[in-house]
């Protein structure tokens, strides 16, 4: 897909882009109807009903006040009952406006925890179908963290579009009492108050532009937050006397975000007060006008209060509609952030008719001349490999750090597709396999693998988390890693909470962990076993009785180790040599000491260690 390029917004916005921005919102009612049919159409009926209820109170007012002075000027007494139904009337008219104000809220309230639930969701299962190297990317990274901060409070954003019909249904009610009396004093209202409509927009503007700006730093600031006071980086910000750099770091940022979100504020709030006097100027003019008109008898003195009521609630509510209107663009401008996340689209697609991984393999997987490049990288992280991986043979991966011996096998599990090059499957391009297949027939444990904050059997049933409840997998799965062990002597055994985040959590040693996360590589009975570093963390024995179970669950499967360990590596069938992302040799251990090329070098210079 093409990508548009990334919208930029300029210090202030046109009155056609904000506009435009509104476009926006059937899209966001759309979501919003999906979270809830019931409470969005129980929010527009009370909204409908309350827009009327101001107009009634201020008429009931106007009879009240109206029935008083005729019976204060009336010298023969006369009843009272109807201006006591009117007090009756006006009296359950604001009893209904406070329901229907804390039914509106309350409803509100229940849709926005829904849509924040409805859309996070949205925002998981959009990433997990987009591709790895897409989430390697600082540019996707800021998309994202946008959207993410857009589940949260857009709802506010329903509000205040419903707010904006209801108030005009409001205004138009009251407008037509005020009308019939002297149109020219809406027209007094709207000059009165479009400056201060005018300042709020472009503070606005102001506002989102310096937000959006900020979204990279702002990411830095909370990895700055968790690095500061997280378990799982106390020991080495200790260690390394690190708390003065971050909170350095921390202040600096934040200062700026400070400074210049106040110089915003300030003049947003002097601005402001000038334009509420404007504003109040305008009332109090035709304030004046009324009262005149009561005095010379034009008008009555319900007259006077309806009319009176009816100005200051419309200037009021004209306030809020201008000031809304910029509130509402603005936030459909954010909501561009929240649907251009759902427009990523993954290079990596399911087919249609895809083949089924084939069971057993037959000539195994093929690498012709594939190369892989990240994205906005030019440096290759593979490239010019051709090689087999035959079926039930052992592939141990050897190379510097830096090598792409971690690339290449994400390349094989199709994490990544190649740049250049393609990749075969007993034949047949890795693109035409069925995605969910292909993966599940292969088991991976990365070195990098999570620590999750879950229970001792949920740690190793994420290997396989449609198997979550079958016990006796998961227990034959710790037997195969040597985890079963180390079960046996937790607190609480298979469901004992792991790691410190949660009420008596155990944490485990590095090795311990290790053990773990290879179980969850026996998980699934996948046809090609893939460990990156399966065992830095484990002392020699329980490297080597590992190794010993591993050999024995993968006799008649494919498998690729990588190690640095040389202990590990010449167990395999075969050593492919990495240099610079491309392959230098490929040979047995015997082979490749034979030629005393560069996995000579290694191994040698790994003996001398322990010489």
């Amino acid at each position: 897909m093409k990508e548009r390029p990334p919208f930029k917004p300029s210090p202030t916005l046109t009155l056609n882009e904000r506009l435009a921005a509104l476009r926006n919102l059937p899209a966001f009612f759309k979501l919003v109807w999906e979270t809830s049919p019931l409470l969005t159409l129980a929010n527009i009926l009370l909204r409908f009903l309350r827009s009327a209820l101001p107009l009634l109170i201020l008429y009931v007012g106007k009879l009240i006040i109206d029935q008083v002075v005729l019976l204060h000027n009336t010298t023969t007494a006369k009843p009272h009952d109807y201006l006591w139904q009117l007090v009756a009337i006006e009296f359950g008219l604001a009893i209904l406006t406070d329901a229907f104000g804390r039914a509106v809220a309350l409803i509100d309230s229940m849709l926005g925890d829904k849509f924040s639930n409805l859309t996070s969701v949205k925002i998981m299962e959009h990433a997990a179908t987009l591709d790895l190297d897409q989430f390697e990317d600082a540019v996707f990274y800021d998309k994202m963290e946008r959207a993410r901060q857009q589940t949260v409070g857009r709802t506010v954003l329903l509000s205040q579009v419903l707010s904006q019909v209801q108030d005009f249904i409001t205004i138009g009610f009251l407008s037509v009492g005020l009308m019939a009396f002297n149109p020219w004093l809406i027209l007094l209202l709207l000059v009165a108050i479009l400056p201060a409509f005018l300042g709020e927009s472009y503070f606005n503007d102001r506002t989102y532009a310096l937000t959006r700006s900020q979204t990279p730093q702002r990411r830095e600031l909370d990895y700055l937050r968790y690095l500061g006071a997280s378990d799982e980086t106390a020991k080495e910000v200790k260690i390394f006397d690190l708390s003065g750099f971050i909170i350095g770091r921390f202040k600096t940022l934040s200062d700026k975000f400070y400074n210049d979100n106040k110089q915003i504020v300030i003049k947003r709030s002097v601005w402001g007060a000038f334009f509420a006097v404007l504003g109040s100027a305008g009332y109090y003019g035709a304030y004046v006008y009324i009262i005149a008109q009561t005095i010379s008898g034009h008008i009555s003195l319900g007259q006077l209060t309806f009319l009176a009521g009816s100005f200051r609630q419309l200037r009021g509510l004209l306030e809020g509609i201008l000031t809304r209107f910029t509130t509402v663009s603005q936030g459909a401008i954010y909501l561009r952030d929240f649907f251009e996340f759902f427009e990523i689209e993954p290079k990596i697609r399911h087919t249609a008719n895809a083949r089924l991984f084939p069971n057993p393999v037959k000539t195994g997987f093929t690498f012709e001349d594939v190369g892989f490049r990240y994205i906005h990288s030019e440096r290759w992280a593979n490239r010019h490999l051709s090689f087999t991986l035959h079926p039930g043979e052992k592939l141990a991966l050897v190379g510097e750090n830096g090598a792409g011996k971690t690339t290449l096998v994400k390349l094989l599990a199709r994490l990544y597709d190649p740049t250049e090059g393609r990749i075969l499957l007993d034949g047949y391009d890795l693109k035409e396999y069925d995605l969910n297949d292909l993966r599940f027939n292969i088991g991976i444990i990365f070195q990098d693998y999570l620590r999750y904050q879950m229970t001792f059997s949920q740690n190793i049933a994420a290997g396989n988390i449609n198997q979550k409840d079958n016990n006796e997998l998961i227990v034959k799965s710790a037997q195969q890693s040597l985890a079963d062990d180390l079960a046996k002597k937790l607190p609480g055994g298979y469901e004992q909470m792991l790691g410190k985040r949660f009420f008596e959590g155990v944490e485990l040693s590095g090795g311990e962990w290790q053990k773990v996360a290879i179980a969850r590589a026996y998980m699934r009975d996948a046809q090609l076993l893939i460990l990156d570093e399966p065992t830095s963390a484990l002392d020699a024995r329980a490297e080597f009785e590992v190794f010993e179970r591993f050999t024995e669950l993968t006799r008649g499967r494919s498998a690729v180790l990588i190690s640095h360990r040389f202990s590990t590596v010449r167990m395999a069938d075969r050593i492919l040599v990495l240099e610079k992302g491309e392959m230098a040799e490929i040979g047995s251990h015997e082979e490749l000491l034979a030629k005393n090329g560069k996995y000579a070098e290694l191994f040698n210079l790994q003996a001398m260690g322990y010489q």
